[in-house]
């Protein structure tokens, strides 16, 4: 039974995001919200407080982000093979095959003061392709004034920027070929529609790798907010090399540029047809 309508599956396409209400079963919550717990206790090498770092002598608030432990914490392996979630991807990109990519954790403390920068993911990752999906699952109320915000259209751009660094706002290089760097706040929020998505437990935002999108910080926020990105590619995802490290900084392992993702590392998702 399908879980996205044509309507929601079109707007995806159109405006590069769309907010899917009540589709995440409790039962689903919960096992990602002990992934969370089990992922905060015993973070990865691959973590970081974003928050203590822009500010080590003054930090205000925490801004907490770790991903790829799926094979180290089941509850994340477990609803992002199985389950309502592949099924999204899936109808999304059209594909009854997604590949999942990682799960991404993030959690905004009460406070916080440092911002999601506005960015797109793509630039980031080492994979091409314009089939692919981010799944922004959140286990707290995320009013609008906190809330994920994407700017509508600019998943079809051609433009594609050289990603800048979380902790300081930084490009991780002054230039690359194909790239350029990040325009200013004012330039950015002028290329579409920018839309708040503001979101519950059970909601998903699901917003594609070029997506330009940021948040706030949590200032104005008396709780915690807490986000899982579950990410999958589809069918024409292929391995990339890019100028820079990747985020995640997966090595090649035997990959090359053109490669399809067959890989462990990357497992593939066979979705019913019923």
């Amino acid at each position: 039974m399908a879980v996205v309508t044509p309507d929601e599956i079109a707007r995806y396409h159109r405006e590069g995001f769309v907010i899917l209400r009540g589709v995440i079963p409790a039962e689903t919550l919960e096992k990602i919200e002990q992934g969370v717990e089990k992922n905060l206790v015993n973070p990865s090498k691959w973590s970081n407080d974003y928050t203590t770092q822009a500010n080590p002598d003054a930090p205000q608030g925490r801004f907490f982000d770790d991903y790829v432990n799926w094979q180290t914490i089941s509850e994340f392996a477990e609803t992002a093979l199985g389950g309502v979630l592949p099924q999204i991807a899936g109808e999304l990109m059209g594909t009854d095959r997604p590949r999942f990519f990682h799960e991404h954790v993030l959690v905004k403390e009460p406070g916080t003061t440092t911002p999601t920068p506005w960015h797109h993911d793509d630039p980031y990752y080492g994979v091409e392709g314009m089939d692919n999906v981010s799944l922004w699952v959140p286990l707290d109320v995320v009013p609008e004034q906190i809330s994920l915000r994407c700017i509508s259209g600019t998943h079809l751009s051609t433009r594609r920027f050289i990603p800048n660094r979380f902790v300081d706002d930084s490009p991780y290089v002054a230039e690359a070929d194909g790239f350029e760097t990040f325009p200013t706040v004012e330039e950015m929020e002028a290329l579409g529609d920018i839309v708040s998505c503001a979101a519950a437990p059970g909601d998903v935002v699901a917003f594609h790798f070029r997506t330009l999108h940021g948040a706030p910080g949590t200032t104005t926020h008396p709780f915690r907010r807490r986000v899982v990105s579950y990410r999958y590619v589809g069918d024409d995802a292929r391995w990339i090399t890019r100028p820079w490290k990747t985020s995640p900084p997966f090595s090649a392992d035997g990959l090359a540029d053109g490669d399809v993702l067959n890989d462990p590392r990357f497992p593939q998702v066979q979705l019913s047809r019923n």
